[in-house]
């Protein structure tokens, strides 16, 4: 029960991290993390927006190379 709790936070983590990914790629906008006075909180998001950096990359990837996706 509290491992499907876990699983679920961090899955709604990571599609919230990526949809932020996919603002900064498209709009060029991203979360400041520069505000954050603490070094380790600091680093601890850079590597959570990181993380949706990479998901929003490879979603990306898969459907420039998918039959089910077309460019409009």
């Amino acid at each position: 029960m509290v491992l499907g709790r876990l699983v679920h936070f961090g899955l709604d983590a990571l599609a919230i991290t990526t949809i932020l990914a996919g603002v900064k790629k498209t709009t060029g906008y991203a979360p400041s993390t520069d505000l954050i006075p603490d070094s380790s909180i600091k680093s601890i998001t850079d590597s959570y927006l990181s993380a949706g950096e990479t998901v929003f990359g490879i979603v990306a990837g898969q459907a420039v190379t998918s039959q089910y996706f077309k460019k409009t």
